[in-house]
């Protein structure tokens, strides 16, 4: 155990008993990687190296071509929600308003976070379950990640399916939905959906450069024709006037941070995946940039649209627009074909809306299904060399999805639909990411992971950054999931024939599911520390070794690096002592705990 924990004090341990040269990727072929800080090198230690073990994992691929990665990560970021979720969210909070928070969790959460996902996936080229080879105890967080990106394709894909029936719906000369005297029934809907999927797990890169691209053109075409219709303006003054008094209600962060994660795709374990298939010597901090900025300029922008024909429709009803606006789907299947079935031609403005939608949410769906095919491919990769074994493995993962989401092609299946979307990612994304950020800065360090950028893009990234992993975005992360639970509301949906308040055993449904993702954290961070050789008190030790000492000693010796000479300074010995003194007290305090609960 000596030895162990002499290793852990110098900040890293190395399974193979030496360190990745400066400037060079970790191997491909050694699964555990070189970075870890807890119970897996412990035992890999006492066992011996056995990296060649690991000689018959696949080469992995690099993107064709550097546009193929951007395109993919922009068409997955930018989905659905930016067109239904975003404007709804404005209109049910504050208008203008809602931006304020929209952008403040950007800078302080979301773009932080979104920097730091790529990051992992580009250096350690793997998928968002074995990138935690890391932190080993914390695998459970990208166990998690696949599991919301799964649970999120079963409804995600229905969405689309819809998109399929209303476009193959409006190459008629009178749309269906323009009057009241029809049947419906979506049985062709689900044909669609299912065709849609298994499209999803095709890896083409030529589809994102349409997929990603023309979205732009149908909602700039679909601007174009709003501004010039009757009480657009009004529409779109109800979007950007801002209600600040609405800033006061923490509904309105929590629906902020839900949204901009949901909407960057944080989380969920997609960008890592993309980014391990990068160049190591990517610049992924611009990628990072340019990204967050195409993902909100499209929110705002498709706000402007949304919002131009939401002003003409009450306009044309003499409603006011807050009597229009319906929340989720509603709003893009309910409210806006009804707009459009009024205008000339509206054929022709029907197919391009249901076009774009189609197209916002096919490379979406590409994404977030990668997640748990490439993270589980990459952690039980040995079950993969056989020919058509991915095959055989999308199409379960595909036909699994596409059962458990037939309950939302019921004749009730909106209900079903507004659960999922509310607890699917809603509580248990912010909890996941809050985990991944706390694990990267606190266990793995702040100054290993800028380390490891600087090999990458050549500099290291600046304070901001590192003062929004280690502090800011996790208090601000923790604050949102706290006051998520606090100020929980029960569920209600807003429908043509008035609000429906769903019953106790509905919300109870709900919550089992976003406790069924946030669960495997500590589920497997237990099974980790029980399956650990030693006694519990040692496999405490083991931790406190990793997660407290090794960071304060990277931080003197970051310190060091700038050349920072604080030997002498009174206040920095006094500062030091207390840590010092306070982090033993605890420590021996769990220890005799642990002591305790052992006998």
């Amino acid at each position: 155990m000596n030895h162990i924990r002499k290793e852990f004090s110098n900040g890293v341990i190395l399974k193979n008993g030496s360190e990745t040269p400066p400037g060079f990727p970790p191997s491909d072929n050694n699964a555990d990687g070189n970075h870890s800080l807890l119970p897996d090198q412990s035992d890999d230690l006492e066992k011996g190296s056995n990296a060649s073990s690991h000689k018959d994992r696949p080469i992995r691929e690099d993107w064709g071509h550097k546009a193929d990665f951007l395109l993919a990560v922009i068409g997955y970021a930018v989905d659905l929600s930016n067109v239904w979720r975003f404007p709804y969210l404005c209109y049910r909070n504050g208008g203008g308003a809602f931006i304020i928070p929209y952008f403040t969790v950007l800078i302080l959460g979301a773009l932080p976070i979104f920097f730091m996902e790529m990051s992992l996936g580009q250096f350690h080229r793997e998928g968002p379950v074995t990138v935690w080879k890391i932190v080993p105890i914390c695998k459970g967080i990208g166990y998690a990640s696949c599991f919301m990106a799964y649970i999120v394709a079963f409804y995600y894909n229905v969405v689309i399916g819809w998109s399929f029936f209303y476009l193959f719906s409006s190459f008629t000369l009178n749309l269906p939905w323009g009057g009241c005297n029809n049947s419906w029934n979506t049985e062709n809907c689900w044909s669609l959906s299912q065709g849609k999927v298994n499209v999803t797990a095709n890896q083409s890169n030529y589809v994102v450069y349409v997929t990603a691209t023309m979205p732009y053109l149908f909602m700039t075409i679909l601007l174009i024709r709003g501004c010039l219709l009757p009480g657009a303006i009004d529409g779109i003054k109800y979007f950007i006037v801002p209600k600040l008094e609405r800033l006061n209600d923490p509904q309105v962060w929590i629906d902020a941070a839900v949204q901009i994660m949901f909407s960057v795709g944080c989380g969920f374990g997609t960008h890592i995946a993309y980014a391990s298939y990068n160049k190591f010597n990517n610049n992924c901090y611009r990628d990072c940039i340019f990204t967050a900025t195409v993902n909100s300029f499209t929110s705002i922008f498709s706000g402007f649209v949304v919002f131009s024909y939401l002003g003409y429709m009450a306009e044309r009803q003499h409603k006011d627009i807050s009597k229009v606006a319906q929340e989720g789907p509603g709003l893009v299947f309910i409210v806006y074909p009804e707009a459009i079935s009024t205008l000339p031609g509206s054929t022709y403005w029907s197919v391009i809306f249901f076009l774009m939608l189609i197209t916002l949410g096919m490379d979406s769906a590409f994404g977030g299904l990668e997640s748990p095919l490439t993270g589980l491919q990459d952690q039980f990769y040995r079950l993969f060399k056989y020919r058509w074994s991915r095959e055989v493995f999308t199409f379960v993962i595909v036909f699994t999805a596409f059962f458990f989401a037939l309950p939302c092609t019921t004749s009730g299946g909106m209900y079903v639909f507004k659960i999922l979307d509310t607890f699917a990612a809603g509580t248990s994304i912010i909890f996941t990411v809050l985990c991944q950020v706390l694990a990267v800065s606190w266990l793995y360090g702040v100054d290993q992971f800028c380390d490891d950028i600087q090999k990458m893009i050549g500099h290291r990234p600046g304070l901001y950054w590192r003062i929004c992993w280690k502090f800011v975005s996790p208090t601000f992360l923790a604050i949102i999931v706290i006051s998520s639970i606090l100020h929980y509301t029960p569920l209600a949906y807003e429908g043509g024939i008035g609000t429906y308040i769903y019953p106790e055993y509905a919300n109870i449904l709900g919550w089992f599911i976003a406790a069924s993702s946030m669960s495997i954290i500590p589920i497997y961070a237990v099974y980790k520390i029980s399956s650990t050789r030693g006694s519990f008190k040692e496999t405490f030790m083991l931790q406190r070794h990793a997660a407290f000492h090794s960071f304060l000693l990277l931080i003197l010796r970051g310190w060091a690096r700038n050349k920072i000479q604080l030997e002498g300074n009174i206040l920095f010995k006094l500062f030091m002592g207390i840590t010092n003194l306070t982090l033993t007290f605890w420590t021996q305090i769990l220890w005799v705990y642990c002591d305790f609960i052992q006998r």
